[in-house]
């Protein structure tokens, strides 16, 4: 099979690849080794968010480095066993968190964020299905007056850029949402602008039906087996060979396993994550996302019940779970909202892709090869995944992009 490009990932990344780069005219494979929205893209917190300009940064107060070592924390936890080898992303990631690399995050997030829901919309409304989007913000919740403090750089940037929100005390709060416990301190921000989904997966998954329902080829193949053929990459599918120019590499937190033996280092590092799906106690309601600033976990309703988050596990990407995280998120969210019973068995766990400046690589990869990225979002990919769709495919195409895509080169780690 001979196309004009090959996508390789099925998360929301590549399935808006997929479906840009079709919008363009061109053939397009959308290759991945299980169906549409199984990975990082369906264990999000599903949250299409318009704030949050300010990166996860390396702490500067010896205190909280203290407090994050004991490896503790709901927020942030780590394999003792890893940190050695993370080490010298660790060391860019401090080298990014000052000031001046926080405020070139907020500008370079900026033009991603403020297109995110004008880029899913459409999407949404041709696949038929924006009965799973939710248009009522969501909230970020400080128990204490020290914890509200340091929300107030991100309310600074919301007020550059134009965000809406706005500031709640414990009685706006439970206006909103009646079955949270606050405490008498408690500050809230309700960023007015943010969209929610009620099933990350089945959204994903809706984009890829639309990307072959519109004659787009879904290809279950090995993304490893990649290589080039005279001027053109191949790939071994299912069925046979695919062939295409072109191939966009959208693979998470596997794109350095294809990349790194084509000779490419980008520092990637994988943060993992956990869910779990809970029901709610008789006569509790959940109306929008909440995320508990100061523990580090959110809670949100979902199709399959009230979905925990926790934060960000530091370990190898394919090592077995370690629910000490989760376990301690969940106790921690009994205390804010009358969780019930566990849905599944066991959490459900993914990695998220960062880099160590909180920005994806979305870029040619400057070998005039045909070869293109698309990856590295972190916590963006599923809010953002139809921007960077749209930027992607603007390269393979020779397009203008409307956004400076500067920010976003490979060239900046090279």
């Amino acid at each position: 099979m001979s196309l004009d490009v090959i996508v390789l990932g099925a998360g929301m990344v590549g399935v808006s690849s997929a479906l840009h780069c079709q919008a363009r005219g061109l053939e397009v494979a959308l290759v991945d080794r299980r169906s549409a929205g199984e990975e990082t893209s369906h264990g999000n917190a599903g949250v299409i968010e318009r704030d949050s300009h300010v990166p996860i940064t390396f702490p500067s107060k010896l205190a909280d480095i203290l407090k994050y070592a004991r490896n503790r924390e709901v927020a942030m936890r780590y394999d003792p066993f890893v940190m050695p080898k993370l080490a010298p992303w660790l060391f860019q990631l401090w080298r990014n968190s000052s000031a001046q690399r926080v405020d070139h995050y907020a500008q370079s997030v900026e033009p991603l964020r403020k297109k995110a829901m004008a880029e899913h919309r459409p999407f949404a409304q041709d696949a038929g299905i924006m009965d799973a989007f939710r248009d009522n913000g969501w909230i970020h919740l400080y128990q204490s007056d020290h914890g509200f403090k340091v929300g107030q750089l991100a309310l600074s940037y919301a007020e550059d850029y134009g965000v809406e929100f706005d500031l709640l005390d414990r009685q706006q709060l439970l206006e909103l949402e009646p079955s949270v416990t606050a405490a008498e301190t408690a500050k809230a921000i309700y960023w007015k602008e943010a969209v929610s989904v009620s099933s990350p997966r089945r959204v994903v998954k809706a984009y890829a039906d639309l990307f072959v329902g519109r004659g787009g080829a879904f290809v279950m193949g090995d993304a490893l087996s990649l290589h080039r053929e005279g001027d053109m990459w191949v790939i071994n599918g299912k069925d046979g060979p695919i062939a295409a120019p072109c191939v966009i590499v959208a693979l998470g937190p596997w794109s350095m396993d294809l990349l790194k033996p084509l000779g490419y280092d980008f520092p990637l590092a994988i943060k993992r994550g956990y869910h779990q799906h809970f029901t709610s106690k008789e006569g509790a309601s959940l109306n929008r996302p909440v995320v508990d600033e100061e523990t580090g976990f959110l809670i949100t309703p979902m199709e399959d019940g009230v979905r925990l988050t926790t934060g960000v596990e530091f370990a190898d990407r394919d090592a077995p779970k370690n629910i000490g995280q989760i376990t301690a998120a969940t106790k921690a969210a009994k205390a804010l909202y009358p969780l019930g019973k566990a849905v599944e068995d066991e959490p459900w766990m993914g990695g998220r892709p960062c880099l160590p400046d909180s920005l994806p690589i979305v870029s040619p990869s400057g070998d005039r090869n045909g070869l293109y990225f698309n990856f590295g979002h972190g916590h963006l990919g599923f809010g953002c995944g139809p921007v960077t769709g749209r930027l992607i495919a603007d390269f393979v195409t020779g397009g203008r992009p409307d956004l400076d895509p500067a920010p976003y080169s490979a060239r900046r780690f090279v």
